[in-house]
């Protein structure tokens, strides 16, 4: 699944960008843009630093991402799901087509972090195995998810920097779209994590104490981000809203 973080900070900096007054609008700017912005680059360093650390520790299992990955799912009795490794849009699994995808790093390694993201991507799967319904409205919600997220820029664009309010009012609805499906997956994401913690420690593929704690970091540093990019949806959202009733 696609992480909006990145996505929700980036227009975050148009929407600076492109009000009439920049910082000079004061503390509404500072609290709905400004201090998401910090809590997003903050939970990106945090994840960062966490997967840094604690990919550099080897399991005592001495099992990869992948194999930690099968082991999960043979075990939940999930045969249809493919394992595969994908740099390109990273750690993630798709219910569409069933596939497990992760990075190279996580496919390939046998550290702690790799079989925790490993773990967490094959929560997903248990989840749609499950029929889990927040799961279930998130992949609902993705289409249009999708298209808002392609046009947001161009709105913002034409919206701010051309000051057509028309425009602004349409930007206020995809970011209200980002919103509802942010915070979907914030149950989705937990629950993943949650179960992903369980079994690795059921299953025994990761021993108590330090091996548990860099998981429990991986994960939770990960589960920042999307609080995150839930707090910068929101703050664009309202910025938008108090742009356009001044106007």
């Amino acid at each position: 699944m696609f992480h909006l973080l990145g996505f929700v900070l980036g227009s975050s900096w148009l929407l600076y960008i492109g009000s009439p007054s920049g910082f000079g609008l004061g503390s509404n700017w500072l609290l709905y843009i400004g201090v998401p912005l910090i809590i997003g680059i903050w939970a990106q360093i945090r994840v960062s630093s966490a997967f840094s650390r604690w990919s550099k520790v080897r399991a005592s299992g001495n099992i990869t991402g992948a194999e930690c990955a099968r082991e999960i799912l043979q075990a939940a009795q999930i045969r249809d799901v493919d394992v595969e490794t994908n740099d390109f849009l990273g750690d993630h699994y798709d219910p569409t087509k069933k596939q497990l995808h992760l990075s190279s790093n996580v496919y390939n390694t046998p550290s702690v972090a790799a079989l925790g993201i490993a773990a967490h991507e094959s929560g997903h799967a248990i989840q749609h195995a499950r029929a889990y319904a927040p799961l279930k409205a998130r992949m609902a919600i993705v289409p249009v998810t999708m298209i808002a997220s392609q046009m947001l820029p161009f709105i913002i664009i034409g919206g701010l920097f051309f000051r057509i309010t028309g425009l602004i009012t349409v930007g206020i609805w995809c970011y209200l779209i980002l919103l509802v499906f942010q915070l979907i997956t914030l149950p989705v994401e937990f629950d993943a994590s949650r179960r992903a913690k369980i079994l690795l420690r059921e299953m025994g593929i990761i021993q108590p104490g330090e091996e548990a704690a860099g998981v429990n970091s991986v994960l939770n540093a990960a589960a920042l981000t999307y609080i995150a990019a839930f707090i910068a949806a929101l703050g664009n959202l309202l910025w938008l809203m108090s742009i356009r009733d001044r106007r």
